[in-house]
């Protein structure tokens, strides 16, 4: 399995908008993933192959939509109404397995193995 590679992030003011992209090709699980400082990555949103499922951690819903354009190979992460707290490192996590479908986004994420992570992508958002 080839890791994922995102594009996309920077800097933004609180309020506004940021989108990410990420190179995705044949995987059947995908999402995105963040880190800040001092914390625990957590899993912000997910999707399964063609859109069937989808999930979003409570701090992003209603702001944050993921997507995903298959003939493009790309999933997006649209972040709209930006807060400080969404400060991070952002990872566009994905893999092979339809697991995601079985057993719940959360334990899906808490198993991905090293070669499912991209390399990561800074989102700063300042007030």
């Amino acid at each position: 399995q080839v890791p994922p590679v995102e594009s996309g992030g920077g800097s933004v003011q609180a309020g506004g908008s940021l989108r990410l992209s990420c190179g995705v090709s044949g995987y059947t699980c995908m999402g995105w993933s963040r880190q800040a400082p001092g914390k625990e990555r957590e899993l912000v949103a997910g999707i399964s192959t063609e859109g069937r499922i989808r999930y979003y951690a409570d701090s992003v819903k209603g702001r944050f939509t993921i997507s995903q354009d298959n003939a493009k190979n790309t999933l997006y992460l649209a972040m709209n109404s930006l807060k400080p707290e969404d400060t991070a490192m952002y990872y566009c996590v994905a893999d092979t397995t339809q697991v995601c479908q079985y057993i719940g986004w959360v334990p899906w994420f808490g198993q991905l193995h090293d070669n499912s992570w991209g390399q990561g992508t800074q989102v700063t958002v300042s007030s």
